[in-house]
C-alpha cells in the first residue's frame, strides 16, 4: 500500500529522500549480510507495492525465515514513526523525518546513513538465533 502524505511538502521531500534511502538501505543490507550467517536473495514482488523483497535464509535447509520489502525499509528510514502496511487495514498519513533534510533543503547524508544502518541492524537483531550459536554475553 502506498503511503498517504500529510502535505505536499512531505511528498516533495519524499521524492528527494527515497532514492538515497534505497541506496543506503541496500548498502547496509549488503554489509550486514557479509558479516552474518544469513543469506539474502532478492525477489521481485507486485504486492502490496511493486518492488523487491529480500528473503533471508539460514542453514542447510535454506528455508525463508524472513521476507523484507525494500520499500517498507525505505519508508521506515524516510518517515517518522512509520508502521508497516501489513499491520494496518487502511493507509495512514505519513510525515517525512525532517532531520534527514539539512539547512539547505538537501539530503543530510550522515543522518540518512545512520538511520538506515540502525533500521537494518534492528532487522537482523530480531531474527531468530541459530541453536548452534553460542549464547550472547
Amino acid at each position: 500500500m502506498k503511503p498517504k502524505f500529510k502535505t505536499e511538502a512531505d511528498w516533495e521531500c519524499a521524492e528527494l529522500l527515497m532514492q538515497p534511502a534505497l541506496i543506503r538501505v541496500l548498502d547496509r543490507l549488503r554489509a550486514q549480510l557479509e558479516t552474518s550467517a544469513w543469506t539474502g536473495e532478492f525477489r521481485e514482488v507486485t504486492e502490496p507495492i511493486p518492488g523487491h523483497c529480500l528473503e533471508l535464509t539460514r542453514g542447510p535447509d535454506a528455508e525463508v525465515v524472513k521476507s523484507i520489502h525494500l520499500w517498507e525499509l525505505c519508508f521506515r528510514v524516510c518517515f517518522q514513526n512509520y508502521i508497516a502496511t501489513e499491520d494496518l487495514a487502511e493507509p495512514f498519513e505519513v510525515e517525512i523525518d525532517r532531520d534527514l533534510i539539512d539547512a539547505d533543503d538537501d539530503v543530510d547524508w550522515e543522518r540518512l546513513d545512520e538511520k538506515a544502518e540502525a533500521i537494518v541492524r534492528s532487522i537482523f537483531f530480531q531474527l531468530p538465533a541459530d541453536p548452534a550459536d553460542p549464547p550472547a554475553d
